[in-house]
């Protein structure tokens, strides 16, 4: 296996993908949309979730001589060339950071810690194994998949069209039973038995009795309902999944399961570059993630609206006009102060986001903004930024006291020996910016 890492939002010669120039050909100036729609998975859903990202985004931009990484981390593959797509923000050989938010966000546990060998296929195995329960859960939230299938019969309750040639080689000399098929609404379908399958397959797996713990309920529902599942039926079952997949619009989330499943299934035999999955593999939108844990930390003191989401839905005018996207809004109402996550450096927090920052401010009468970033190097503890009054022509510029934005960084470790080593120091960080941002919020921090 052929592996090239890389980091997001970097510009990369194009000599240095030489050794997956497959992969690379196959994803450049691709957006996500298109990835999307070939095989790979994205989180969260583009249109409905993310606020930063879009369907039109470019994973990998040709650029002249190079190639730009988008704020997307995660991995793509073809064949046997495999890119990954790491944080700017770790160091070292392994991306603690981005498995640490993999862990926070989406509760995967480590799959650097669980994988007991080196070989990348395994790796990749592991991060699609820990991904089931979630996809599994969100399509069961809909209940079992329920479709028509036919069912052969061979008995003297006639029910259904009559199946003469397997009447004759079955009910001679005849004795009183009839073969008939018949179509019915089951949930014993194929659809449910690839998922069953799925089941069976992690469950051989020495950690996949853990993987499956949060969704016993649903695995329990899966096993009852697939009476008729037999092990050596899975390459049968696999293939006319392949050939059939889910179409309708409200069965997405079983549409995501079923590739799911047959990448899971595929995985060992080398075949995730054919049939419907040319491309592979599962990205994450830094922004969102990175959005989504400070929520974790911040959020008893916050509201988090989610405006694509439907959740908390934000307007600057009266009539439903003009949809904001502030992250978080103080429940404070006396003293309102309007918080921005951005997964960026510190330097590159700059003129649009302060007015956009600005925007918020002055639609819900806050005096005080704060952007939340992550850093790998030792900065100040917390930068205050006054607004300024007057004007130049005026000669009468001066910062003013009452309106004030912060910038509040949380240190990421770097040059850790270990993921545990990792998690035991960004635990005592997150509690400074925990700190850091409550001082904030109580008036203990004016400016800098």
């Amino acid at each position: 296996m052929k592996e090239l890492k890389i980091k997001d939002n970097a510009l990369i010669h194009k000599k240095h993908f030489q050794e997956v120039a497959n992969v690379t050909e196959k994803i450049a100036d691709k957006t996500l949309e298109q990835l999307e729609k070939e095989g790979v998975f994205i989180f969260p859903e583009l249109i409905k979730d993310s606020e930063d990202i879009s369907k039109e985004q470019v994973i990998l931009q040709s650029i002249n001589q190079c190639y730009r990484s988008s704020n997307v981390m995660g991995f793509l593959g073809y064949g046997n060339e495999r890119l990954v797509i790491e944080s700017r923000f770790s160091n070292g050989e392994t991306d603690y950071f981005f498995q640490y938010l993999l862990e926070c966000v989406l509760h995967l546990p480590n799959v650097v810690e669980l994988n007991t060998d080196a070989n990348q296929n395994h790796r990749t195995l592991n991060m699609l194994l820990f991904f089931f329960p979630n996809f599994l859960k969100k399509a069961m939230r809909k209940g079992l998949f329920k479709t028509y299938i036919q069912k052969k019969y061979n008995d003297e309750n006639i029910r259904g069209t009559i199946d003469i040639p397997r009447h004759v080689k079955n009910n001679t000399p005849f004795i009183g039973n009839i073969a008939y098929n018949q179509r019915e609404f089951s949930y014993d379908n194929d659809l449910m038995q690839l998922v069953r399958h799925t089941i069976e397959f992690i469950k051989k797996k020495p950690y996949g009795n853990n993987v499956l713990r949060k969704t016993k309920d649903e695995v329990a529902t899966v096993v009852e309902a697939t009476k008729s599942y037999k092990y050596f039926y899975r390459r049968k079952v696999l293939e006319k999944n392949i050939k059939k997949p889910i179409r309708h619009a409200y069965y997405r989330e079983y549409r995501a399961l079923q590739r799911l499943c047959i990448m899971i299934l595929q995985h060992e035999k080398y075949q995730m570059g054919s049939g419907m999955n040319q491309i592979y593999g599962m990205l994450f939108d830094g922004a969102w993630i990175w959005e989504e844990y400070v929520h974790l930390l911040i959020g008893s003191d916050f509201y988090h609206p989610m405006n694509k989401g439907g959740k908390g839905a934000q307007r600057l005018f009266e009539g439903n006009i003009g949809l904001i996207y502030p992250d978080f809004i103080s429940r404070n109402v006396d003293n309102r102060i309007i918080a921005d996550a951005k997964y960026k450096p510190y330097e590159n927090i700059r003129s649009s986001d302060y007015q956009q920052m600005l925007s918020y401010m002055f639609r819900f009468d806050a005096k005080k903004g704060v952007y939340l970033y992550p850093h790998n190097q030792e900065t100040e503890n917390v930068t205050g930024l006054r607004l300024n009054s007057g004007t130049t022509y005026e000669n009468n510029v001066s910062p003013r006291e009452d309106i004030i934005v912060y910038k509040c960084g949380l240190e990421i470790p770097c040059d850790c020996n270990d993921y545990n080593e990792f998690k035991v120091q960004i635990k005592k960080n997150e509690e400074q910016f925990i700190t850091k941002v409550s001082n904030i919020l109580n008036g203990e921090i004016a400016y800098s």
